[in-house]
């Protein structure tokens, strides 16, 4: 089995079924999940940020970093295994208010909001979502089969 760590700002892809895709502690990031069942492919994006318009240099350098910019990105990419949007099933993790209890930025609500609003553009929705709340969130994503697994300190693990 191999393993793909996938940072903040970063997005990977498989389609190998001996692979898992694994992101890190999501706070207000939120991490996207596609899974193509008859293609066995899956992709997990780690985005920090909503819009990419509050800095245009660095989307251009690092797309994945925001949401508008990510969940185009990431179909792209699973494109290139075959799959098309109607054949993914997404998933949604992350987007915790973190360090914010105020809400004064709500970059987590932020986050969610701009993540379904571009899904919505390419007429996607979430399967399955785990966000929210106030704690982080370990992803993993098993290419074989599609699973995820989500983890948290004091919380355990669970399956979305």
């Amino acid at each position: 089995m191999s393993m793909l760590i996938v940072g903040v700002g970063e997005l990977k892809c498989s389609n190998r079924e001996e692979d898992s895709l694994r992101t890190f502690a999501l706070g207000s990031c939120v991490g996207v999940i596609a899974f193509a069942p008859k293609i066995k492919a899956a992709a997990l994006l780690h985005l920090a940020l909503p819009e990419s318009k509050i800095n245009r240099e660095l989307a251009r350098r690092e797309p994945a970093r925001f949401a508008d910019t990510g969940v185009p990105l990431l179909l792209e990419l699973m494109a290139q295994y075959g799959c098309r949007p109607c054949d993914m099933i997404i998933k949604l993790a992350g987007g915790a208010t973190i360090k914010d209890q105020e809400s004064f930025f709500a970059i987590g609500k932020r986050n969610i909001l701009a993540v379904r609003e571009t899904l919505q553009y390419y007429r996607l929705g979430a399967a399955a979502e785990d966000v929210g709340a106030d704690y982080s969130r370990t992803v993993t994503v098993r290419v074989s089969d599609g699973a995820v697994l989500l983890s948290s300190p004091g919380r355990g693990e669970w399956l979305l």
